[in-house]
């Protein structure tokens, strides 16, 4: 069987994240901004899962779409994050990184079925 990359990406970076949600709200005791990135990154994962069973096509193309759109939300609130000096620059590039791998490859992978 074939390597899942984005399936397993996306689940690495949402297990960061939870991971640095209990670290951040443990030292930096801030809980509402960091619980929307808490959502909306381990979201993205949730939605790659769940468009492996996909009813059809369509269905599959609109769960990897909303996973994209969380993917998104994740970086405007990882960009909140850093600008209101809640998280440092170092973390911030690292988790941004990651990220950014997984909307490149959503992309890619939505463009590819919307073009067949």
């Amino acid at each position: 069987m074939k390597e899942n990359i984005i399936k397993n990406k996306s689940f690495a970076f949402a297990l960061r994240i939870v991971k640095f949600y209990q670290f951040f709200t443990e030292s930096k005791r801030e809980y509402v901004l960091s619980k929307q990135l808490l959502r909306s990154a381990t979201s993205v994962g949730a939605m790659v899962r769940e468009s492996e069973h996909a009813e059809s096509k369509a269905d599959f193309i609109h769960k990897l779409s909303i996973g994209l759109k969380e993917a998104n939300e994740s970086e405007y609130w990882l960009e909140l994050l850093y600008q209101s000096n809640y998280i440092d620059e170092k973390h911030y590039k690292s988790l941004t990184k990651d990220l950014s791998e997984i909307l490149k490859l959503l992309i890619s992978i939505l463009k590819k079925l919307r073009n067949k």
